[in-house]
């Protein structure tokens, strides 16, 4: 039976060798000849300063997910609010293609709205305020046009900036609203949703409107991955191994 993936929040990083670790187990483990697509859902890097930021961990990454256009499995990536700035450089070098920030697609007759899903975390105006702005026309290429060292800095800056003010907002406003996912549901004229971002693994179902938002969790602890196929979609979230 053909098979699709999904998977989001890997946040990997040089610190973290054993997320990257992790995450090669998984490529190892299921990308088989029987899948037809990974779609991974942003925050895939724990930041991204560029596609000119080339190092080891970089260049190994990219010729892991290379592999998987070489096996006929499609590879396809949404901008998180960690790694909005990867470009079509990484993207040819990985052989994976940019989609847009919310898309639909046909899964195995299923019409699903995918994305990674902090835009509907609209209680939390602060960062609503800082997404716009990052995604804007002039911000990111302001910041690419900055030398690579300070790309760096403001970059972690902005790590730790973030660290502390999510300590002082409560778990409701790191959050979905409602309100928000009834407008996206209502935008794209479908029942179905997959996201990431909030690091709230989870399967939502409303009996009312019949709808089905799934929810990937987060990296850190765990293998957190969907596998959809025409019988319908499953949500992991494998331990890693001790």
């Amino acid at each position: 039976m053909r098979q699709t993936y999904f998977i989001s929040d890997l946040h990997l990083s040089e610190n973290r060798p054993d997320i990257l670790h992790a995450f090669y187990q998984f490529l190892d483990s299921h990308m088989t000849s029987n899948v037809d697509a990974l779609y991974i859902l942003g925050d895939f890097f724990e930041v991204w300063v560029g596609d000119d930021y080339e190092t080891p961990f970089t260049l190994g990454i990219a010729e892991r997910l290379n592999q998987l256009a070489e096996k006929n499995i499609n590879v396809y990536f949404v901008h998180g609010n960690r790694d909005f700035l990867v470009g079509k450089r990484f993207a040819a070098r990985a052989s994976i293609a940019l989609l847009p920030e919310q898309s639909v697609i046909d899964l195995y007759g299923t019409p699903t709205v995918i994305l990674h899903g902090d835009e509907m975390c609209t209680q939390d105006e602060a960062y609503q305020a800082f997404r716009r702005k990052s995604r804007g026309w002039w911000w990111p290429r302001l910041m690419l046009a900055m030398p690579l060292w300070y790309r760096k800095r403001v970059a972690r800056q902005a790590r730790e900036k973030s660290k502390l003010s999510q300590m002082d907002k409560p778990p409701e406003v790191l959050d979905v609203t409602q309100d928000a996912v009834a407008k996206m549901f209502e935008k794209f004229a479908v029942k179905n949703m997959i996201h990431g971002h909030t690091h709230r693994p989870n399967i939502h179902k409303n009996e009312v409107f019949g709808s089905t938002r799934t929810v990937l969790g987060d990296w850190y602890t765990q293998s957190s991955y969907i596998v959809a196929n025409e019988n319908g979609l499953s949500l992991h979230c494998d331990p890693f191994a001790k």
